[in-house]
């Protein structure tokens, strides 16, 4: 590379190191792959140190590791509260049903096509994000990412956002009393 061009690239590496330095100075930031990369293992740890709050948004919720872990936090007296696509209405399987069981309050955001978040906002703290759904084939059998971003600024964006989709969404009521999307009611299961 010939002289000129990498005094340009030193320099905008430069200026972009001190436009975005301030913003994650001191906050820490990890990142898991998978498969793997034990991202569950890591998503549980998160949530067994919460100590008030867990605001969860999922595109699918199957994974029965972090389900527990959020029953345990909820047990522990952390307020755990859940958004979910609305494909967790229909779904055979759906940590909406496991949630709803044991009386943590969970939402049906259906003003979307998809509800694609993959975020969790800990203690108003800590921002769980990424590819990463939060299934067993996550884990498994996808190439998916996982970011773990503490940093309180961002976690505020992140609860702000959570709000405004709890605001369009609706409570969910099991898969008893759901309706089809013809809107009759759903038959029960069995």
């Amino acid at each position: 590379m010939n002289r000129a061009r990498l005094l340009i690239l030193s320099i905008i590496l430069l200026a972009f190191t001190a436009w975005c330095g301030p913003l994650y100075a001191g906050n820490a930031i990890s990142v898991c792959f998978s498969p793997g990369g034990h991202c569950t293992d890591v998503i549980v740890k998160e949530i067994e140190s919460a100590r008030s709050s867990i605001l969860v948004q999922a595109y699918g919720f199957t994974s029965a590791p972090i389900a527990k872990a959020l029953l345990e936090a909820h047990k522990r007296g952390v307020k755990v509260h859940a958004i979910l696509d609305k494909s967790n209405r229909t779904a055979k399987y759906s940590g909406a049903d496991f949630l709803y069981n044991v009386r943590v309050p969970v939402l049906i955001d259906g003003a979307h096509a998809i509800a694609h978040n993959k975020v969790m906002v800990i203690d108003g703290e800590i921002v769980i994000t990424g590819s990463f759904n939060f299934t067993k084939a996550a884990e498994e059998r996808n190439a998916e990412n996982l970011l773990v971003i503490r940093d309180k600024d961002l976690a505020e964006k992140y609860r702000r956002n959570w709000n405004q989709h709890a605001a369009h969404s609706e409570a969910y009521q099991g898969k008893s009393r759901e309706r089809t999307s013809s809107g009759k009611p759903a038959k029960p299961a069995g």
